[in-house]
């Protein structure tokens, strides 16, 4: 796992799209694994910048999301449909049939669960995954404990991240005690990874997910596991890591080789 330490949230989100421009640019029929919550707004808010400004083109692109709510209506306010329609795709050229969702309201859900695996499958593979971390190392609904080889299943979310959430609802009684969700397995499967994290809250998941022992603990420990994975993480999300020399040195020098490679 690659990591780069990053001045703040705002250059997270510029080195992250730099990426998804650049893969978008050179596979116009890109398939994106996208996720929600804040930390991959201003990603989104680029992209939008870049659609508008300089023509990035999305109508070929297709994506998958993470995960939803059990139990929420695509329109529901609070719904991961709604989030991405809000916060990008309504804004980009993408063309809605090639922008997937869990579908939170599906009757029969292990069988959803199964047809999602299956889309994704069918368009190729996930060619380039966005992630986020939860404060105990979890990614997209994969809460502490899960298999490292689960697929996309439904699953109950912790106190903690029903408490981390809430703020989202009217009250914590609000959050939906379950979700679907991509699975570590189906997640590794993606050709490469893009990890953000941002933030002093984040610092204990970041150390966990880089440089601890891969446990099913901290599902995101799996990504040390993944051919090409990128943590860019800002210098309050960084801070409990133990090599911030060797990665700042491997970023400073790395341009050096980049002709060799």
């Amino acid at each position: 796992m690659d990591v780069v330490i990053v001045r703040d949230y705002e250059e997270m989100s510029d080195r992250a799209a730099a990426i998804v421009v650049r893969a978008i640019r050179q596979k116009p029929d890109l398939v994106l694994g996208l996720a929600t919550g804040s930390t991959p707004e201003g990603l989104y808010q680029r992209l939008i910048e870049a659609h508008r400004k300089d023509g990035l083109d999305f109508s070929r692109a297709r994506s998958f999301n993470l995960d939803e709510y059990v139990g929420l209506a695509p329109d529901h306010e609070q719904s991961y449909r709604r989030f991405m329609n809000e916060k990008l795709f309504e804004h980009v050229n993408i063309k809605p049939e090639n922008t997937h969702v869990p579908d939170g309201l599906a009757r029969g859900l292990l069988r959803h669960c199964a047809e999602y695996e299956d889309m994704i499958r069918n368009a190729g593979g996930i060619d380039l995954q966005v992630l986020g971390i939860g404060r105990d190392g979890h990614v997209a609904f994969n809460e502490p404990g899960t298999s490292l080889g689960s697929r996309t299943h439904v699953t109950a979310l912790t106190r903690e991240t029903i408490e981390d959430n809430s703020r989202f609802f009217d009250s914590p009684d609000q959050v939906p005690r379950f979700a679907v969700t991509l699975g570590i397995g189906s997640i590794l499967e993606a050709r490469k990874c893009i990890v953000l994290a941002s933030g002093a809250g984040k610092a204990d998941a970041v150390r966990a997910t880089v440089e601890g022992p891969i446990t099913s603990a901290v599902t995101a420990s799996a990504l040390q596991m993944h051919p090409d994975t990128v943590a860019i993480v800002d210098e309050a999300a960084a801070a409990n890591l133990e090599r911030t020399d060797f990665y700042r040195w491997q970023q400073e020098n790395w341009d050096r080789i980049a002709d060799k490679l």
